[in-house]
């Protein structure tokens, strides 16, 4: 589903913000990716959803580049950043629409989409309301929602748990589940170790850009705690 061969970023400043970072995410995986403010967790993301260019290594989603054949490698996922850009003077339901309409949904699939997820996620009477009037959670709902509704393949998510109240981030939890119960396969960030612990089939540590350590989350941890694995690495 994402396959990351040897990805290194520098910034212009000389810091090499991903050094050789190589990692695969399968159908059918949530994958977690964890490592201290800074690690290079936010870089890679966006090296992989084309939002940054990167000097060396080669991204590849379900089997094509990302470099290459750019528009054809993100036709099948959905990416939410750590802090969503929303246009706060459109109302929640017409900026689910646009969003829509930007990525060729048709009427039959935003109109049960919006349906369905807006009411999962208890956004449904706020629709109408500007998005300028949304708490931070609503906003995060918001986002989850316009990515939710095109039923991905990947979804990509960059701290989607925080500004959740406890009943959202449940059901979040499992909508990530049911995308990977349809084949299709989640690449998320948390500083969440106990929800990443208990979700994620596969974990990967970064630190200062490069992995440290990668794979089946209860083989990865053995008989420590997430925490304590992480502390223990990133000391």
């Amino acid at each position: 589903m994402l396959e990351i061969k040897n990805l290194t970023k520098t910034y212009k400043n000389g810091k090499k913000a991903v050094d050789s970072l190589s990692l695969t995410v399968r159908a059918g995986e949530i994958y977690g990716f964890i490592g201290h403010n800074g690690a290079g967790k936010t870089t890679a993301m966006k090296c992989v959803t084309g939002i940054l260019e990167y000097e060396t290594g080669e991204i590849y989603m379900k089997g094509k580049s990302v470099k290459d054949e750019p528009l054809e490698s993100k036709h099948s996922i959905a990416y939410i950043p750590d802090s969503p850009d929303l246009y706060v003077n459109m109302t929640g339901i017409k900026y689910l629409k646009f969003i829509a309409d930007v990525c060729g949904l048709d009427k039959e699939k935003r109109e049960n989409g919006i349906r369905k997820y807006a009411g999962v996620l208890e956004l449904t009477n706020s629709l109408g309301d500007l998005v300028s009037s949304y708490s931070h959670g609503m906003k995060q709902k918001l986002a989850l929602i316009s990515a939710l509704m095109r039923e991905p393949e990947l979804l990509i998510l960059d701290e989607p748990f925080v500004g959740l109240d406890p009943k959202a981030a449940f059901t979040l939890k499992e909508q990530l589940k049911a995308i990977c119960g349809r084949g299709g396969a989640v690449f998320f960030s948390t500083h969440i170790l106990d929800v990443a612990e208990k979700l994620c089939d596969k974990i990967a540590i970064i630190k200062a850009g490069k992995l440290v350590v990668s794979g089946e989350t209860n083989k990865v941890t053995g008989d420590k705690s997430l925490e304590n694995l992480f502390l223990e690495l990133t000391e």
